[in-house]
């Protein structure tokens, strides 16, 4: 999914968009580097949980999916800028339990040989709705 001149566009991070709604693991991460970071909204670090690398990122992907099978960021606005984007979002996704969540966030984005670096995650903290 890498831009053949290296360049990414609010295109590329439309399909990245589209690649997490569809729950298509395999498309999510031909978007990311090799050596891609993840930093979670949540965690227990000041920046969220860090998974670095193709595996880590994708489990933490998968993860998400299995948490909220049906995952889906809605209303997606995107903005790119050289080698740095963001994208701003409204999650919506219902755990196993019933409890659905909805929540604005962003990503915030480092792109490198077209590709996404770095997936910095932030999501407003709400209280989970029954």
């Amino acid at each position: 999914m890498a831009q053949p001149d290296k360049k990414v566009t609010e295109a590329f991070l439309q399909s990245f968009a589209d690649a997490f709604n569809a729950h298509d693991i395999k498309a999510i991460m031909a978007h990311m580097t090799d050596d891609c970071v993840f930093e979670a909204s949540a965690g227990p670090d000041i920046d969220g949980e860090k998974f670095t690398g193709q595996q880590q990122v994708r489990q933490s992907f998968e993860d998400v999916f299995t948490t909220f099978p049906d995952a889906h960021w809605g209303n997606p606005k995107h903005f790119v800028l050289g080698d740095r984007g963001f994208s701003e979002w409204v999650f919506t996704g219902t755990k196993t339990d019933g409890t659905k969540v909805e929540v604005t966030g962003c990503d915030l984005f480092t792109f490198r040989d077209g590709k996404i670096a770095i997936k910095n995650s932030y999501r407003k903290n709400r209280l989970p709705m029954k």
